[in-house]
């Protein structure tokens, strides 16, 4: 009787083991195939670069800058003025001539970074009663079209699945943003103007016809701008994504 009990639970085990190892065989099977059939992943990249920290630096001064503007501060301005355009030129510089200090983030946070502070100070100037509303409005318009079009890009070049998660993690780099040769100008023009307007009040040259000027041609390049990113099919350029590699 015991030996008749032994043996069926010698063969419940032999059983067990044979269906285990059967199932780890096909999930092994399955796994393997998994992975030389994955689908593409978004390549990530890092995001902890100079040029970034210093494109974060010019959008966070920002507010503080609008504040001294409408409180017609305007000599301490120009100096934080000033320091935004030096970083400017050193964020580019590094991303430029330093091995790993270039990104794709970097590609739309330089961009954003001069938007942000060109808005804020062609807004508040404008608050002030500095700059024309009219100008002002051409400017927030076709950044805001610009912001629309990113975000969109965005959506349109993140594979699946899609989540906000995945979506606002800026190490998944799925666009690089190629700024058109007029929209360098505006970008020019732009600073250019709001170097002129906000130092008039502190060396008196506020009524001067070169303003006017200025702010006709920097309404002119903002308008030939917008028009080259709509009718320009390389504006955002969507990044290939990166193969998984199969594990030997």
């Amino acid at each position: 009787m015991f030996k008749d009990r032994n043996k069926k639970y010698t063969f419940s085990q032999q059983y067990l083991r044979r269906k285990r190892d059967s199932l780890l065989e096909r999930i092994s099977f399955h796994g393997s195939r998994g992975s030389s059939s994955r689908e593409h992943i978004i390549e990530r990249e890092n995001i902890w670069t100079v040029p970034n920290i210093l494109c974060v630096g010019r959008i966070i001064v920002c507010p503080y800058l609008g504040y001294l503007i409408v409180q017609e501060n305007y000599l301490i301005s120009c100096y934080i003025l000033a320091a935004a355009g030096l970083t400017d030129f050193l964020d580019g510089f590094i991303a430029r001539n330093f091995k790993g200090q270039s990104s794709k983030l970097g590609s739309f946070l330089d961009p954003l970074a001069d938007k942000v502070l060109v808005a804020t100070v062609f807004s508040t100037l404008t608050f002030n009663g500095v700059i024309p509303v009219a100008l002002t409005s051409i400017i927030v318009a076709r950044d805001v079209f610009l912001a629309a079009a990113g975000f969109y890009i965005r959506y349109q070049s993140l594979p699946p699945p899609k989540s906000l998660a995945r979506y606002f993690d800026p190490s998944h780099a799925t666009a690089q943003l190629a700024p058109t040769f007029i929209s360098k100008v505006n970008t020019f023009v732009q600073l250019g103007t709001i170097c002129c307007t906000l130092s008039a009040p502190v060396f008196g040259f506020l009524d001067h016809p070169f303003l006017i000027y200025t702010w006709w041609l920097t309404g002119a390049t903002t308008v030939l701008s917008a028009a080259s990113y709509a009718f320009s099919s390389n504006t955002y350029k969507i990044l290939k994504e990166a193969k998984v590699k199969r594990e030997s």
